[in-house]
């Protein structure tokens, strides 16, 4: 009786932990599944004329040929560095008042500012671009830059980490004579580095796959982003070559790659304070 019970056991163990490989197998196959086509498709481009599919970097070479890449991906890489920075400022600046100083109807400012979280882009875009269009920023990167700057999800990430910090400490700083500018960034900013860090990633990533905005707001080649310029790949009609075009997407997900795979301890610390505090 025993042996069969433990057998009954060992069979249900076994059962179940079988189904988690198959699920998470299957997981990993519809993650993993698109990236690997792509990447087949690039390599094995088909000639227009003769039909024929070489096995080869040919596709990646045209992506160069046809587009000014680098001119897209420098446009790119300072919208994106310069929203990071300006995020990861205005929130640890909007974050550390929220957490650290009292003042009149400071639950409903807070409260305001995480509603915008619900608001989607395509409602906000009209009104931006009037404004942008007003400061004469049109079709140029400031006006990728300049709306982009506040963030309400990094200022809620960094009052929650800053709430966590003990207020001991600035007010040890303030009987040293140390004022609020300097106790902010002397004392209060360096122990934030984790929540400023995932705010930086959690920037770049999100702004350099983003082709919305600069679609409504660029219009001369000049001046698009990485993105949007990968676009004019597909050919009038899409007639262009699907292999040069999944070679531009993947060229284009090399960064994006890199600061993920370099910035995953930060972003895993981050995310972890953000929401234990």
């Amino acid at each position: 009786m025993t042996t069969t019970i433990i057998t009954k056991r060992s069979w249900a163990h076994s059962l179940g932990t079988g189904g988690k490989f198959v699920i998470l197998g299957l997981a990993a196959f519809l993650t993993l599944g698109p990236v690997v086509w792509t990447l087949v498709t690039a390599l094995s481009p088909t000639d227009s004329v003769t039909q024929e599919v070489t096995v080869g970097f040919g596709a990646f070479a045209d992506v160069f040929t046809k587009i000014p890449l680098w001119l897209y991906a420098w446009n790119s890489a300072l919208v994106v560095m310069l929203v990071a920075a300006g995020q990861m400022l205005s929130a640890a600046m909007a974050g550390y008042v929220f957490a650290k100083f009292e003042f009149r109807s400071k639950k409903i400012l807070f409260a305001l500012i995480l509603a915008t979280m619900m608001v989607p882009l395509q409602v906000t875009i009209v009104p931006v671009f009037m404004l942008v269009r007003g400061m004469g920023l049109a079709d140029t990167l400031l006006a990728l830059i300049v709306p982009a700057l506040p963030t309400a999800f990094g200022t809620f990430l960094m009052r929650q980490y800053f709430m966590g910090i003990p207020t001991e400490l600035g007010e040890a700083a303030q009987l040293d004579g140390a004022g609020p500018w300097r106790t902010f960034f002397g004392v209060y900013l360096p122990l934030a580095t984790p929540a400023l860090a995932i705010v930086g990633i959690l920037a770049f990533n999100y702004h350099w796959n983003e082709f919305f905005r600069p679609l409504i707001m660029t219009i001369s080649d000049q001046n698009f982003t990485l993105p949007l310029g990968l676009v004019t790949l597909q050919g009038n009609l899409g007639t262009g070559s699907i292999s040069t075009v999944l070679a531009g997407v993947i060229l284009s997900m090399i960064p994006a790659l890199l600061v993920f795979f370099f910035g995953q301890k930060p972003l895993r610390e981050g995310l972890t304070a953000g929401v234990g505090k």
